[in-house]
C-alpha cells in the first residue's frame, strides 16, 4: 500500500497543469515562451492573471491532494515525504517529458497538509524574500532554506537532511536564474521587459 501510495503521489504531481492550460486554452507550449518554465509564474508572464491563477491553485492542489493520500488511505506513510514525491513528479513529470516545474506552488501544498506552521514561515519568507529583493527566484530558494532552518531548531522534527537535500534540489532547479542574475540578466519581477513574453490576444483563439 505504502508504494502504491508514492507512486499515486508521482502521477498526481506529473500532472502539467501549465502544459495543458498553455495547450488547450492558448494553443500554445507555455515551455517554448518566456522562461520556458511550465508553472504558474511564467504561465502569469505569458499568458496573463486568469490563467496563472488556475495553474497556481491547481498546482498547489496536486500537493494537497498527494499529502493527504496518506490519511484519505487510511495509511502510516510519512505525508511530508509523500508530498515531496508530488513535488518530484512536477519537476520532472513522465506526462510531459520530464521537462517540469520548479517546485514553489506544489510544495506549498503539500506543507498546507502536512504541516501548517512550515508552509507560514516557508511562504512569509517567500513574499518577505521577493518583496525585499523583487527576484522571484530569491523567493524560492528562501523557502527551501526557511525550511532547513525550521528543521535545525524547532524540537522534534527530523527532517533536517530530507531538507538539506531539497534545498540543494532548489538550487540546481533555478540554476539558470541564478547564472542570469550573476550575469545581470535575470529580469525583477516588476521589470517591464517581461512585458515582451506576453502572448498577445490576436494569437489566441480561446482566453484563460
Amino acid at each position: 500500500m505504502t508504494l502504491l501510495i508514492f507512486l499515486a503521489a508521482y502521477l498526481i504531481g506529473s500532472i502539467p497543469t501549465a502544459l495543458l492550460v498553455g495547450k488547450y486554452a492558448f494553443q500554445i507550449d507555455i515551455r517554448d515562451h518566456g522562461s520556458n518554465n511550465p508553472g504558474a509564474t511564467n504561465t502569469l508572464r505569458v499568458l496573463g492573471k486568469r490563467a496563472a491563477i488556475v495553474v497556481l491553485l491547481a498546482d498547489i492542489g496536486k500537493g494537497a491532494l498527494a499529502a493527504a493520500l496518506p490519511f484519505l488511505l487510511q495509511s502510516d506513510a510519512d505525508q511530508l515525504m509523500v508530498g515531496l514525491v508530488a513535488v518530484a513528479g512536477h519537476c520532472f513529470p513522465v506526462f510531459a517529458g520530464f521537462r517540469g516545474g520548479k517546485a514553489i506552488a506544489t510544495t506549498a501544498g503539500v506543507l498546507l497538509v502536512s504541516n501548517i506552521w512550515m508552509f507560514l514561515i516557508a511562504y512569509i519568507s517567500f513574499i518577505a524574500v521577493i518583496y525585499a529583493t523583487k527576484y522571484v527566484f530569491y523567493g524560492s530558494l528562501s523557502v527551501g532554506a526557511s525550511l532547513l532552518v525550521y528543521s535545525l531548531f524547532i524540537p522534534g522534527h527530523k527532517h533536517e537532511l530530507i531538507f538539506s537535500i531539497f534545498l540543494l534540489f532548489l538550487i540546481f532547479l533555478h540554476r539558470s536564474n541564478i547564472k542570469n542574475f550573476i550575469d545581470k540578466k535575470e529580469p525583477k519581477i516588476n521589470d517591464k521587459r517581461l512585458k515582451d513574453d506576453r502572448i498577445p490576444p490576436k494569437d489566441n483563439k480561446k482566453r484563460a
